[in-house]
């Protein structure tokens, strides 16, 4: 039986999305929940939802004071969760310094920092899980994404590396990559398509667009001592989207 009781369990980017999805999922089951992201009215509200055995710290994680004032005010951890990202579609040709930085500050350095935060302060218990948000353009590139799909691919290759440091403790790391999902950000972007565009994305999916609680539901599997054997691995859900690409 899958429990997280008494856990804590540090949820970056819970704001919305995945990461509202997940808190909300191993509060559930449990867990004693720390909620962080740059939006303060929009945290407060997934931190009010959750009621009791929950807690919030405002913070930006491209900036290394706020990492630093996250990791002294939180208990220490037996899960932490990096959902913390951004899309912003960048054709190469326009592609500039300043897009490489924001890209990579957030969906990158922001979670490699903030692990070897806490690590150094000795924040992450033996026999924990730490669970990495990649994307299933990886393996799936689009028109545009190179610099999103860039940093993802470095976020892969950074969880084989941290996945070995810290076996020694039986702490595990991986990667839960995604396909399209039904977060705010996709009804964003939706906005600007036709309805038969739409359906020509969608059709694109055997078992449909994702919704948040769909990686919430592998990602608490991730947290709990169900998955004590599973390590420095990329658990891909795409509702068959790759399977339906070698048509």
């Amino acid at each position: 039986m899958i429990s997280l009781e008494n856990k804590n369990i540090l949820i970056t980017g819970a704001s919305s999305g995945i990461g509202k999805a997940t808190a909300l999922l191993c509060h559930k089951f449990g867990a004693n929940v720390i909620l962080t992201a740059r939006r303060e009215s929009e945290l407060k509200n997934s931190c009010n939802q959750l009621k009791n055995n929950s807690s919030y710290v405002v913070a930006d994680l491209t900036s290394d004071e706020d990492i630093e004032k996250l990791v002294a005010t939180i208990p220490n951890l037996d899960g932490v969760v990096h959902c913390a990202g951004i899309v912003k579609p960048v054709p190469i040709k326009f592609i500039k310094k300043k897009h490489i930085s924001e890209m990579f500050d957030v969906n990158y350095a922001s979670a490699v920092l903030l692990s070897s935060s806490l690590l150094s302060q000795k924040k992450i218990n033996a026999n924990s899980s730490v669970v990495f948000i990649s994307s299933v353009s990886v393996n799936h590139p689009y028109t545009g994404g190179a610099l999103y799909i860039s940093s993802k691919a470095a976020l892969e290759a950074f969880n084989k590396a941290f996945a070995l440091e810290v076996s020694s403790k039986k702490i595990r790391s991986n990667i839960v990559a995604p396909a399209l999902v039904k977060t705010e950000i996709w009804n964003q972007i939706a906005e600007s398509f036709t309805e038969n565009e739409i359906k020509k994305i969608e059709n694109q999916y055997p078992l449909g667009l994702g919704e948040p609680e769909d990686i919430a539901n592998t990602i608490l599997f991730l947290l709990s001592d169900a998955s004590k054997w599973i390590t420095g691995t990329t658990i891909t859900m795409d509702g068959g989207l790759l399977l339906n690409s070698t048509k």
